[in-house]
């Protein structure tokens, strides 16, 4: 009987683990100054929070997101990166602006990009939209370097991050899935491996 007490606690920890995954609202929005085509190498932001951090927690993240940056072709670099990676775990709800736009893969099929001296009428317009993301989200922001913005966001909320093996998995979970909304590959990756 304790045995299977053991085993259906088991079960249900772990299928708990996979609705907290489900449930988590996964969004992101992009900058149109972003020269997506151009990127190919990043860096960490370095500092406060979690991004400085040296914890279990923080490495978790920043291997999953190292991970998915060679995934995608990209390459660490130290100097002069062509972006600036930065996470961020928020606890309880949050009010935050997200804005309505078409699908990034499509945006940069049109191959525009925005810059200060793009004229007005044939700017993009960004349409703000506020939400209110549910108790623990993952942000991963990225920046470009050489002009000091951010032209891409990911997030997931309701995430719940548990301790020990189950958390870590969620977290990895969580980083892949907000990446997925990322579909931009270095250029000549793919047809470099494929060959």
């Amino acid at each position: 009987m304790k045995r299977t007490s053991i085993l259906l606690f088991g079960l249900a920890l772990a299928l708990s683990g996979c609705f907290a995954a489900r449930e988590a609202r996964i969004e992101s929005d992009y900058s149109y100054t972003g020269n997506f085509r151009r990127y190919r190498t990043y860096e960490f932001v370095t500092g406060q929070g979690l991004a400085a951090d040296s914890s279990k927690l923080g490495e978790i993240l920043r291997d999953a997101i190292r991970t998915r940056m060679r995934v995608q072709g990209y390459k660490p670099a130290r100097n002069r990166p062509d972006l600036l990676v930065m996470f961020r775990l928020f606890e309880g709800d949050m009010a935050f602006r997200g804005y309505a736009q078409e699908d990034m893969t499509r945006w940069m099929t049109s191959g525009m990009v925005e810059d200060d001296e793009t004229p007005k009428e044939v700017r993009q317009g960004y349409q703000p939209v506020r939400m209110v993301l549910a108790e623990g989200t993952l942000l991963v922001t990225l920046i470009d370097n050489r002009t000091n913005r951010a032209v891409w966001n990911g997030y997931a909320s309701g995430v719940t991050v548990p301790p020990g093996p189950q958390g870590e998995m969620i977290l990895r979970r969580s980083v892949r899935s907000i990446f997925d909304q990322y579909h931009v590959f270095t250029e000549g990756y793919l047809e470099g491996a494929s060959q």
